[in-house]
Parts: C-alpha cells; structure tokens; sequence
C-alpha cells in the first residue's frame, strides 16, 4: 500500500507536469487554454490507472468514452480477486464471471481469488480454456458447507506456479482434488490455509478434511510449502512431504499445534535443500528437536517463536546450525544470558542479519548489550519488545551499532505482562534512531502513551527522523497524542501512509525471509 501510495503521488506529479507542461498560450486572442487530465495521453492514464484498486478502476470507468476504454484494458486485470471481504470485487453472478472471464481477463490474466460460490467446473473450465498464461490461483472454500458439483470438471489451468487452498472445517475435498491432480503436477509453491483463527477452545471433532498423503504424490516439484493453522496436521503429514518432494526449500507449519517435530530428523535427512523452516505456535518438543543433526543441513532461516523450547535445546540449534542467518526465537523463557553468551562464544551468530526475541525476559540488558555491540552492525532487523528493562536507554546504547538495520521493533507489545515503572524519553530516543539508521524502513515503539514522555521539541526531533530516515514506509505507535503529533507531522509533508496506530498494523521481521513473496497469502 506504500509502494502504491507514493507511486501514484509520483504519477499526478508527472501528470500535473505533463499539463502545465503542454499548456498553449493563444498570443492572438490573449488567452490561455490549459492542457486538463483528460488531453493525457493513454500510456499515462494507464500508468495511473495500474496503481489503483480494481473497485476504483470500475468506478473511473463511468467517467466517459476515453476512461472507460483505458479501463478495461486487459493490461489492468492481470492481478484479481473476485473476494469482496478482502477488499476484491463483488461478482453478482456466474455469467458475470464468465463475461468477464471471456472479454476482460483473457490471456493477461496471472493471478485470481475465488470464493466458494464462484468455483464451479464451468468457471473453472473456461479459465483453463481462456486464460493460457493464469499461474497463481487462490481458491476460498473456508465457508464452505456444501461442495458444487465437480463430476463434469474435465479441464483446469496446468500453468498453475502457486495455489492457495482454504480449507472449510467440515467440508471434504477429496472429490474435488482427484479431479485436479493430473493439472498440477507443475506447482512450485503450495498454500494450505486451516481454521486456526475460527477454532474454539473447547475443540469438537476434528476432520482431516484434505488427504496430504495423496496430494504430495500428485505435486512432487514443490518448492515452498505453506500449512497455515491447519487443525489435524501432525508429524505424519510433515513426514509424507518430505518423502517426495526433494525440491522442497521452504517448509511453513505455523499455528499446527499437533506437530511435535518427531518427523523433523527425517525432514531435514530427505529435503536437503531445505533452506527455510518456520515452526512458530508449534508444539515441539525439546527431545525431537535436538535428536536433528543440524550440523548437516542448510537451514538459514528458522521461526520457532512459542515453542516452549528448553535452554539445552536452544543451545544446541544455536551452536550446530552453521550459517544461520535469520532467527525468530520469541517468547522463549529458556533464552537466558548463559544461551545468549554460549552462542557469541561458540556459534557464529556474525551470520545474523535478523534476530526476533520478542518477550524473551531473561534477557539482561548487560548481556543484550555485549552482543548487539559486537554483532549488531550485521542486523538489518531487530527485535526487542516485550521486555519490560529493555527501555530506551539500552536502545540509545546499542543504536550506534544498528548503522545497516531496516527493521526494528521495541517497547511493550500487546499481551505482555510485565510493566514499565519509567518513563521513556521519546524525543532523544527518536534523534539516535535518524542518527544511526539512515536505512530504516520499518519502526515499531509499542511504549503505551502514558510512558512516553515528550516536550516542546518533539517536532524537531520528528522532523529529523522524517528527512534522514528517506525510506521509512511504516512507524507504528500507540494511539494517543504523540501519535497525533508524529501523523500530523508526516502527512505535512505529503506522507500520509506512514504513521500508524498498532491496533491496525504490526512491524516483525518477515520481509527479510528469502521466500517472503512465496510464503504472501489472503
């Protein structure tokens, strides 16, 4: 949205420039006749348009003749979704999708989101018939509570690179898949997106609603592998990817609670590729984990936040993963100082270019010091919220070493249960971040408004942060009058989407993943 944003800023720039620039003064008559938006030409208006929402695009359709012709260029409609409670397009029927299918999307069509009412084997049919180049599919059965029927579905998209599936809880999709296997043998990048956010407390019964064991037979050229919150996934189902899929680089199993890493040897035995691993909200258990020979394998990116992991086992991945390069070790009460310490002294943490320790409170401040001193210049994101002695005064000690960070997160994150009893110094601490972060493209101080302590200079040292910190995209604050202070600031200066409040927006490390864009689904 960023990107966005100051793209299209950038664009009525140009276009304002472009009028002015042709404006044709008629000396004769005395009179100026000015160049408006719609002498543009349509490389520009469709430059323009490329930057909006296609809700929008409908709309400037109903302008006139020109705009509505620059509107419905298939150009625009490479990238849809058809998902109106994500901010996609509303289609009222099936033969609406299929026109649209037929005259609008066509062979530009890359990427489309479905929701359940709209996957029936005749739409599905005519993308495979009308759209060659389609490569990425998202298909949203997770309201589902009864299937269409797919006894006639005879042809589908065999170009697909990536798909999304959201699963329903009680909805079995074994017809539906068999009917697709033979189409997608060619998928890199598989999303299995579960139930995890509308799963109760007390859990009924629990359905395995997808056969995994027959998919990974089906896609054996997968390179990234999303299992997002899914209820019944277990150890059995991480085993059965890791036994055809050798192209496997990136495994994600966040939020399966049932996985307790017991297959995690044979995993990382088979997938030697295997790259990146991201267990967080997992159930692993210290004994499986220190069971892998981690020495052996290529892991550089590895998420086990909220995994309940002893001090030994930390310990061991530390000192036996040779080239670790991005680590989210949150929420972890067994990282302490001797973790901390054993692993400057006999690790290689100078490979570290991300590092999440997020609530991890025994940490001491002495220690956390020594070594963001030391290794610090490495990180390009850092975080260390949720630690209620990590204050602003360790920030302002350690920020000289951060000269390279992109990312950083401190203060008090939502749920913590720990309190600050002093207050911060917002002004000073904001000076040392535009100081020494010139790089800085994301900021999160999650300090409630009544720690924050600020003063007539605010604005000077808001102004500092904002003309040195170039590429600063995103600032999350707590919402309350330093946050008025610090938006009103930005948007003077044209850069509305900036500042934001941490009820709508969080800062982690994530965009410094490898698979990053692999691993984006809606």
């Amino acid at each position: 949205m960023d990107r966005r944003m100051s793209m299209w800023n950038q664009l009525t720039s140009e276009a304002a420039q472009y009028i002015s620039a042709h404006e044709d003064i008629n000396s004769g008559a005395g009179k100026k006749i000015r160049t408006t938006i719609e002498k543009l030409p349509d490389k520009i208006l469709l430059k323009i348009f490329s930057y909006l929402p296609h809700k929008v695009i409908c709309q400037n359709a109903r302008v006139c003749k020109k705009w509505r012709m620059v509107a419905y260029d298939s150009r625009l409609w490479k990238n849809v979704s058809l998902r109106p409670e994500f901010s996609g397009l509303h289609v009222s029927s099936l033969e609406s999708l299929l026109a649209l299918i037929s005259v609008r999307f066509g062979p530009s069509l890359r990427s489309i989101e479905l929701p359940i009412e709209l996957i029936t084997h005749t739409v599905l049919h005519e993308l495979a018939n009308k759209c060659p180049n389609l490569t990425d599919m998202l298909l949203d059965f997770s309201t589902a509570m009864q299937m269409h029927d797919f006894n006639e579905l005879q042809a589908f998209p065999t170009k697909l690179r990536t798909m999304c599936i959201c699963l329903s809880e009680v909805i079995f999709m074994e017809g539906f898949m068999r009917k697709i296997y033979n189409f997608i043998n060619g998928l890199e990048v598989l999303h299995l997106i579960g139930t995890y956010e509308k799963m109760e407390e007390e859990e009924e019964e629990i359905y395995e609603v997808i056969n995994i064991h027959k998919l990974k037979s089906a896609i054996p050229n997968l390179q990234v592998v999303n299992l997002y919150g899914i209820s019944f996934l277990d150890d059995g189902h991480i085993e059965a990817f890791s036994s055809n899929c050798i192209q496997l680089e990136c495994l994600a199993m966040n939020y399966c609670s049932k996985v307790t890493g017991s297959s995690l040897k044979l995993l990382l035995q088979r997938s030697r590729k295997l790259r990146c691993l991201l267990m967080q909200q997992t159930s692993l258990k210290s004994e499986y984990v220190m069971s892998v020979d981690w020495e052996k394998t290529n892991i550089q990116e590895l998420d086990i936040t909220a995994t309940d992991l002893s001090s030994e086992c930390l310990l061991e991945i530390l000192l036996r993963i040779p080239g670790l390069r991005w680590l989210s070790a949150g929420q972890q009460d067994g990282f302490n100082d001797k973790v901390l310490m054993s692993y400057m002294k006999d690790g290689n943490p100078g490979s570290l270019v991300s590092l999440d320790l997020d609530r991890c409170d025994n940490l001491s401040s002495d220690a956390l010091y020594t070594f963001l001193s030391k290794y610090g210049n490495n990180l390009q994101g850092l975080i260390l919220s949720g630690i209620p002695h990590v204050t602003d005064t360790l920030w302002s000690s350690i920020l000289p070493s951060l000269r390279n960070a992109r990312i950083l997160v401190m203060g008090m994150s939502e749920g913590c249960c720990g309190k600050i009893h002093q207050k911060v110094l917002i002004d000073q601490l904001m000076d040392c971040i535009a100081s020494c972060c010139p790089a800085l493209e994301r900021l999160d101080i999650g300090w409630d408004p009544e720690t924050l302590r600020h003063s007539d200079k605010s604005q000077k040292a808001i102004d500092t942060l904002r003309v040195r910190c170039l590429r600063l995209r995103c600032l999350v604050l707590s919402d309350g009058k330093y946050f008025e202070i610090v938006k009103a600031n930005f948007e003077r200066a044209d850069r509305p989407t900036v500042v934001r409040t941490n009820t709508v927006c969080r800062v982690n490390n994530c965009y410094l993943l490898s698979y990053y864009k692999d691993l984006l689904f809606n």
